[in-house]
């Protein structure tokens, strides 16, 4: 008989296969990442890392293996459930993906109104809610190219906390900033992980993995690995 997994795994993949088109990316794919856990995902450029993160959030569909991501089977999960898959994740993107015509605060409220906000005394209390947890509660007015790199990905982490998600996936958070701000962004989602949600961070950035350590698995030759304490990561 199996033994169930504990209550508190919110991602679970066994024997999987992942594709990106006809492209096979990652075999034998097993993870489990329990609430609360902060997880980096590694690997050199093309190793599959935005592939794994595309089918958590059903962006590519799973053709083989199991996988539960929020409590949704995503070998089973139908076209109309996906929008509530997706209400319990927060996609951090690493060129933000901010609309430029907009200001911070209609920023946040277009992606309020696109999940089902209707109430503006509601919409405006959440804004303000994320913003001060971003740390940018006086920023609201700003309008994207206002504000330095560090500051949009704040707002773009704001966003994917909007709908109070159980798992934040970020997607190469730290591309385009400096070394400074990237740390900034680290201790940012690490303090997420720790109020109880699961982060799992896409990264080639050894340094940010030095001086943040840790949970770290890595995409190397078709497969997924957890990486030793004593393993040095070659990450390009």
């Amino acid at each position: 008989m199996e033994t169930p997994p504990p209550l508190d795994t919110i991602i679970e993949l066994t024997d999987c296969t992942i594709w990106q088109s006809d492209h096979l990316v990652l075999t034998g794919v097993n993870l489990r990442v329990e609430k609360g856990e902060f997880v980096y995902l590694v690997g050199r450029v093309g190793s599959g890392k935005t592939s794994i993160i595309k089918t958590l959030n059903a962006q590519i569909p799973l053709k083989e293996g199991s996988a539960t991501v929020a409590g949704f089977n995503l070998s089973r999960i139908k076209r109309r459930e996906i929008p509530y898959l997706r209400r319990k994740l927060g996609i951090v993107f690493q060129d933000f993906q901010l609309l430029t015509d907009r200001s911070v605060n209609e920023n946040l409220e277009f992606a309020l109104r696109a999940t089902g906000w209707k109430n503006k005394k509601d919409i405006d209390v959440r804004i303000g809610e994320v913003l001060e947890k971003t740390g940018l509660s006086l920023k609201g007015y700003k309008m994207p190219h206002q504000l330095s790199g560090g500051e949009q990905q704040r707002v773009v982490i704001a966003r994917a906390l909007l709908n109070d998600p159980d798992i934040i996936l970020a997607d190469e958070p730290t591309g385009n900033l400096d070394p400074e701000t990237s740390e900034g962004i680290i201790s940012l989602l690490m303090d997420i992980s720790r109020n109880g949600r699961a982060v799992i961070v896409a990264t080639h950035n050894y340094n940010i993995i030095k001086k943040f350590p840790s949970r770290t698995i890595r995409c190397s030759d078709g497969k997924l690995a957890e990486k030793n304490d004593e393993e040095e990561i070659e990450l390009i």
